[in-house]
């Protein structure tokens, strides 16, 4: 039998975007399976739980068997070592990214050698969305069906119903 190609595509997706589920979609197309790997930052305030982000990335990608939803706590290459891969999927949507994330590949590969970071550019219908973008814009009252897929956006829906939107004050 042969061995399957699998990849672990880390990140926050708080919440999941549009771009995310693109690179999960595109990344199947090269590797045969995905871990899809929830990074927990303590030192961060999450808008959802890892478990609420996890229940979102598996409604999104509709329970795809090539798919595994999981989560970690530290470095990358620790959780990567219990894994049985050392490939990582990173996207990649503009200079800045190309700069912070060639910088933690290089620190992730003097942390341990062997591993294998393959990035893909976002598509350019996503290239302007992040996760913190959206979480303002939704906060904010703001339309995000056009960022999201529509399970997230149900989540964001019901955790910030219908704000008002913003009213220019009178001097």
């Amino acid at each position: 039998m042969p061995t399957l190609r699998t990849a672990i595509y880390p990140g926050s997706f708080d919440p999941l975007t549009l771009g995310h589920l693109n690179l999960i979609e595109r990344g199947l197309k090269t590797f045969d399976r995905l871990i899809v790997a929830i990074v927990s930052n303590p030192n961060k305030t999450p808008l959802f739980s890892v478990e609420e982000r996890a229940q979102m990335i598996r409604e999104a990608t509709r329970n795809d068997d090539r798919i595994e939803v999981d989560s970690f706590e530290g470095l990358l290459v620790d959780y990567v070592s219990t894994t049985n891969t050392n490939v990582v999927l990173r996207g990649l949507r503009a200079v800045q990214d190309f700069e912070y994330e060639f910088e933690m590949a290089m620190m992730n590969r003097r942390l341990m050698p062997k591993l294998e970071i393959v990035f893909l550019m976002t598509d350019d219908a996503f290239f302007y969305i992040s996760s913190s973008m959206v979480r303002e814009v939704a906060k904010l009252g703001g339309d995000v069906k056009g960022f999201v897929p529509p399970q997230v956006y149900r989540h964001l829906q019901a955790r910030f119903g219908n704000k008002k939107k913003a009213k220019a004050k009178k001097k």
